[in-house]
């Protein structure tokens, strides 16, 4: 293989960069050069809490949010309304409805969505621990805030009879949000509204 930089020590940096989402070998290449001109010190903080984001961080063993302890802060707070429950595709889409301040409950993170061309079917996910969840906590409503996808429809729809002898409400985010798009990356205002909008489940499904 052809060294294209000076250093081998470039090089690898150069490399490991790369392959983080969306970061080219020139991204990489400024990125490393950057660091390169740092403290030494601020280099290493940087490395350093990188490396405690992966070692330290946990997932809530009740809702699997990221949290630094066992008990995610949101399931741990006595100020949230337990009975109600939102069951989102990932970490980031918590981020997304917590910032629009219009949510008071608690989450239920998934972990994606049922799509079998990317072979994710629903024991990939955290199914079992929400049908679980339904049954043995005092859930009056679950919302489901997945994408305007058809893997979130299938979803959906899976969901709905999985928990269809519970008897709880179900409810879908309005469609304030266009069809094919993701949560995380809708404004806090049409979320927001999207989440006190919210319709019944078999209202959509008809």
């Amino acid at each position: 293989m052809i060294q294209q930089y000076p250093s081998q020590l470039l090089e690898k940096a150069v490399a490991e960069f790369s392959k983080l989402p969306g970061v080219g070998r020139k991204t990489a290449l400024r990125l490393v050069l950057h660091m390169l001109r740092q403290p030494v010190a601020e280099v290493d903080a940087f490395a350093e809490s990188i490396s405690h984001v992966r070692h330290d961080i946990k997932h809530c063993r009740i809702c699997h949010n990221i949290s630094d302890a066992e008990l995610c802060p949101i399931c741990a707070d006595s100020h949230r309304d337990a009975a109600i429950l939102c069951v989102v595709e990932n970490i980031q889409d918590v981020m997304a409805i917590e910032n629009t301040q219009q949510y008071n409950g608690l989450y239920h993170v998934l972990g994606g969505v049922i799509s079998p061309m990317d072979g994710i079917g629903p024991s990939d996910l955290e199914i079992d621990s929400l049908v679980q969840r339904v049954e043995e906590d005092d859930i009056s409503e679950v919302i489901l805030a997945l994408s305007s996808t058809m893997e979130g429809d299938t979803t959906n729809f899976y969901l709905s009879r999985r928990l269809s002898h519970t008897n709880v409400k179900l409810s879908v985010i309005a469609r304030g949000i266009s069809v094919g798009d993701e949560l995380e990356y809708t404004d806090e205002v049409t979320l927001g509204r999207s989440i006190l909008n919210r319709t019944p489940l078999e209202k959509e499904v008809k």
